[in-house]
């Protein structure tokens, strides 16, 4: 959740009331965003004391004590990170403004012009717009380059999606077109914004220069994004000047400052929809300080080449501004949020929430998402914003006309009571993760690659390939992870949790998704001898619990609170079997020393494979680095409820 800094007394000027603590308190919470923390530079720095020091008489008197408001903000309201885009939501929230302003965008004559064939290779979007007349004083500049920050660690991702370069117009030579482009790093030379003594680096090496120049910290985490690259991206004006190497730094010569009137906005992406989304905001926020309020200069963007496949014809003209529309049954969001909303209050307080302008046909509301709205997605947004504008505290408790009774799932019951039994028999509980690789999955085991796991389309790694279709990797892991312990009383694990597997079916809407989940319990010993008959009295504790008795006949082992056997569920018995090899885990077990566990019950109507257990191959152990003889075993308990 990102956080907004701003002083106190700035916000009060901006929204043009004199708030009280509480009062922007109560104000924050209506509109849904947190007021965190009222502090100064001062305070900040007093905290940041380790316990017992003292404060530095010079650098206490250095920050001010002005009061400064910490706001936690919606991670999807880009256009709340800037004190302007704060407080023109919360005037009209409050409704002393009317509604929000109309950006405009007009015809420029300025171009840029894309070189498709080596851009591709590494940033292949650009967008641009252009701010005129802007007056800058100290608190609007220092605004402008926070929004930037901000949205750079926001929707940029940290500049791997979109970069923000911002230009004096008047500083640069803009008689015909800029030009971006991916060139060798050798033929890159420039005037870093970092280096106003005029020192000129070849891009190659002004890239080592941020790596390990301890002054340069906060730009060390860009340079990984394309310091491996062969090609670095380079936006140019048309006399060849560098203004930018994206996604690192502007160039000193088209630095913003004070007196700056003219901005030029390239944003350099591999997102294209997401580099939209940052110049509208940047444009948006900063276009009431223009000469003509809220008017945005275009930049037509010429894509010279072979043109993305998103960017019809080769050219666009950005900033977009793009509006559209959104339908919402006003029906629906009066019962969603619990509040007697008729289409009318709808369209009233669409307002309230820079959705308008809106309009109402019978239940069928249409409301206005402008550029700065991206959060909008679908109906349900409309009906969350229009709650806000209701107000939360406005909304009646009422008692619901239908009476339920909650309760644990049986599945979730039963797989907390093994939790204690088997625990009390001196197991360790362990939590593996859910994502696993195919190697471990399968080969690891000595399983063949099956068709039942459900693969990941774009994996961060290796190691999160599929889903896990077997707990038993993540003990394995446990294990490997832990051979610095000692074994000679032997490590017991244990693990009750959910498995997946792809189902295709369709036959019911829980598989409808084409997977389901699966509740397993897995459990192994390692130690000095194999452990099997630890294993195996394991899997009989289990059943017991579970009162199911063995073929041919229960065998009472626990009895009740009243001090009586137990009894089996009737038809219900579990046979163990010499594992024959076959099935998905049978290279898993060293030959001989595997077992199945068969179930019977009136439901099944036939025996049914359950779980198995057995010795574990030493190619298996091998390949999870494990030192010593290892038995498993693995339940279905689904099947067993």
């Amino acid at each position: 959740m990102p956080t907004l800094s701003v002083k106190r007394s700035l916000l009060n000027a901006a929204l043009g009331r004199n708030y009280s603590d509480e009062e922007f308190d109560e104000l924050c919470f209506e509109y849904g965003v947190e007021l965190d923390d009222v502090t100064s530079e001062r305070e900040e720095y007093e905290k940041s004391l380790p316990p017992g020091a003292v404060a530095d008489p010079v650098e206490l008197s250095a920050r001010s004590a002005e009061v400064v408001y910490k706001i936690d903000l919606p991670a999807n309201r880009y256009d709340l990170l800037c004190i302007e885009g704060l407080s023109r939501a919360l005037r009209i929230f409050s409704g002393d403004d009317a509604e929000a302003p109309v950006v405009r965008r007009v015809p420029g004559p300025h171009s840029m012009v894309v070189d498709c064939a080596s851009a591709s290779t590494i940033r292949p979007y650009v967008v641009c717009g252009i701010l005129r007349g802007v007056s800058f004083t100290p608190e609007r500049y220092d605004s402008f380059i926070d929004l930037q920050d901000q949205l750079h660690r926001n929707l940029c991702r940290n500049r791997t999606l979109v970069a923000i370069g911002t230009h004096d117009l008047g500083s640069v030579d803009a008689s015909g077109p800029f030009r971006f482009g991916a060139e060798d790093p050798g033929a890159v030379n420039f005037v870093p914004l970092t280096h106003p003594d005029g020192t000129s680096f070849r891009s190659d090496r002004l890239l080592e220069h941020y790596a390990t120049d301890p002054s340069c910290k906060h730009l060390k985490p860009y340079v990984p994004i394309i310091v491996d690259s062969p090609l670095y991206p380079v936006v140019r004006d048309c006399a060849g000047n560098v203004l930018s190497l994206p996604p690192i730094i502007n160039g000193h010569r088209s630095r913003i400052t004070l007196d700056t009137t003219d901005v030029f906005i390239e944003c350099t992406a591999t997102d294209l929809t997401k580099a939209n989304v940052v110049l509208d905001t940047v444009v948006c926020m900063f276009s009431q300080y223009c000469a003509d309020p809220f008017v945005v200069e275009a930049v037509e963007i010429r894509y010279d080449g072979a043109p993305p496949s998103d960017v019809p014809g080769g050219t666009s003209t950005t900033p977009l501004l793009s509006t559209r529309t959104v339908q919402a049954s006003v029906a629906t969001i009066a019962s969603t949020i619990g509040a007697p909303i008729s289409p009318a209050d709808a369209v009233r307080l669409c307002r309230k929430v820079q959705l308008s302008p809106a309009t109402a046909d019978g239940d069928v509301l249409t409301c206005t998402v402008g550029p700065v709205r991206s959060d909008v997605l679908h109906p349900i947004d409309v009906a969350e914003d229009i709650g806000i504008a209701y107000g939360f505290n406005n909304i009646v408790r009422k008692v619901p006309a239908t009476s339920t009774v909650g309760g644990e799932q049986g599945i979730n019951a039963l797989g907390d009571l093994l939790r204690e039994e088997i625990s009390r028999a001196g197991y360790t509980e362990v939590l593996t993760h859910g994502l696993t690789s195919l190697a471990d999955n399968y080969t690891s085991l000595r399983r063949p690659v099956g068709t039942d796991a459900v693969h990941l389309s774009n994996p961060a790694n290796v190691e999160y390939e599929v889903v896990r279709t077997t707990l038993l990797p993540g003990l394995m892991k446990t294990l490997q992870h832990n051979r610095s312990a000692s074994f000679a009383n032997g490590m017991k694990l244990f693990e009750v949790s959910d498995v997946v597997v792809a189902d295709n079916t369709h036959v019911c809407t829980e598989t409808i998704v084409g997977a389901k989940n699966i509740r397993k319990i897995c459990a192994v010993y390692a130690g000095l001898t194999s452990g099997f008959e630890i294993l195996h009295g394991l899997v009989d504790r289990i059943m017991t619990l579970c009162e199911v008795g063995p073929e041919p006949e229960y065998v009472a082992t626990s009895r009740d609170d009243e001090g009586k056997f137990r009894v089996a569920r009737e038809g219900w018995a579990y046979t163990v079997e010499e594992h024959a090899g076959d099935g998905e885990e049978g290279g898993t077990y060293f030959p001989g020393r595997g077992a199945v566990v068969l179930l019977s019950n009136p439901a099944l109507g036939k025996r049914v494979r359950v779980g198995h257990f057995g010795v574990l191959h030493p190619e298996v152990l091998t390949n999870f680095d494990v030192a010593y003889p290892t038995s498993a075993m693995e339940l279905d308990l689904e099947v067993l409820m």
